[in-house]
């Protein structure tokens, strides 16, 4: 990031750095960063693997701390160059609370934005989502947009709403005085649907499809199209926007970028099935089992039933209003914003991407995950 004095001397924290997406880039950091000499994971539940990464040459420092709790992030955040705030709840189920979500996805974003002003480190990369444009309830589809196509985003699920808020406070936090005077430069990335090694929806989808004899039934139309990427591809966009953010803070300070590959544009369903189907599993039907006007009177059921024993027992089906519109609705990115600012090109090909995954489903033939 800085010149060879300082090329020692760069210290990273990644904030939910031992979920899904945050193991991936702690991994790809430590393999891809020649200039690194500390990296700090900061979550509030650590995983063993983080052991056999402190043999290494980089000082791999493990934090165990709660986002919305402004004086451990602060105390993290202390003497960092960079921070990956990758931590979130990411909830479209009704597991948490919708005032659960907004305390770690907005509040829990602004004590790193206060964090960073306080002590001085210039460099916050933001995981946002697309959910933050959409699809929306409506149903309207995005088809191939960039990051300035019009769309009438209409939040009402808790979680795209807190990741909009989230997002809003990264990108207005830009050009803020941190401790020494210099400005904090922020910049935040929206992955499509992310999918690949450690994906709990995927495994989800797999053991469903065990447990109904090796089927899984079409519940989506195939003319539906959604844009999805794999886990390493958004892991290495991280690492190249934490690398270059100093070098272009003009030109990507206060941006957002769409973050996509080469991954097919396909539904859900089978898009799923790319991997699902190598490890045994089928798609039945060429058409939705259920017409679309049941499907909506059971997702409204759903969130009825979930209401009334709420105070009983935890009641989180995978079919509610929200995630039946927004698998119902085309939502495509074709953009070249991140080639153009920051040279991004992803290092994994659909083929090793479709490659990887199906292996980590097939490792989990047999087991109780």
């Amino acid at each position: 990031m800085a010149d060879s004095a300082q090329a020692q001397k760069l210290v990273y924290l990644v904030t939910g750095g031992c979920g899904f997406l945050g193991e991936h880039v702690v991994r790809m950091l430590l393999q891809q960063e020649p200039q690194l000499r500390e990296l700090r994971i900061f979550d509030l539940h650590l995983g063993p693997w983080l052991e056999e990464l402190k043999t290494g040459p980089v000082q791999v420092t493990a934090i165990q701390g709660d986002v919305t709790q402004a004086h451990e992030v602060a105390a993290a955040v202390a003497g960092a160059h960079v921070v990956i705030h990758t931590a979130g709840l990411v909830d479209v189920f009704g597991k948490t609370s919708p005032e659960t979500i907004h305390e770690v996805n907005v509040q829990g974003t602004r004590n790193v934005i206060e964090a960073c002003v306080q002590t001085g480190t210039r460099f916050l990369v933001y995981t946002s989502s697309m959910e933050v444009v959409g699809p929306n309830i409506k149903g309207q589809p995005f088809y191939r947009g960039n990051e300035n196509t019009p769309y009438e985003a209409v939040h009402r699920h808790p979680y795209p709403c807190s990741k909009a808020l989230a997002e809003q406070l990264v990108l207005e936090a830009n050009g803020r005085k941190v401790l020494g005077g210099l400005p904090l430069v922020t910049c935040a990335l929206r992955p499509t649907g992310i999918y690949g090694e450690g994906h709990q929806i995927m495994r989800d989808f797999y053991h469903q499809g065990l447990r109904l004899g090796g089927r899984l039934f079409r519940a989506i139309p195939a003319s539906v199209e959604h844009g999805r990427v794999y886990v390493g591809n958004v892991a290495w966009m991280h690492v190249l926007v934490a690398r270059e953010l100093e070098h272009r803070a003009a030109l990507m300070g206060g941006q957002v970028y769409f973050c996509y590959d080469n991954s097919p544009y396909k539904s859900y369903e089978d898009f799923n099935m790319e991997f699902l189907g190598p490890c045994g599993l089928r798609l039945v039907g060429t058409r939705p089992l259920l017409p679309y006007w049941l499907l909506v009177f059971l997702a409204a059921l759903n969130v009825l039933l979930q209401w009334l024993l709420r105070p009983l027992l935890l009641y989180a089906p995978l079919l509610n209003p929200y995630t039946l519109a927004m698998a119902n609705t085309t939502f495509t990115v074709s953009t070249d914003k991140a080639r153009r600012h920051f040279g991004y090109e992803p290092p994994f090909s659909w083929e090793e991407s479709r490659t990887r995954t199906i292996r980590w489903v097939q490792a989990m033939e047999g087991s109780a995950q």
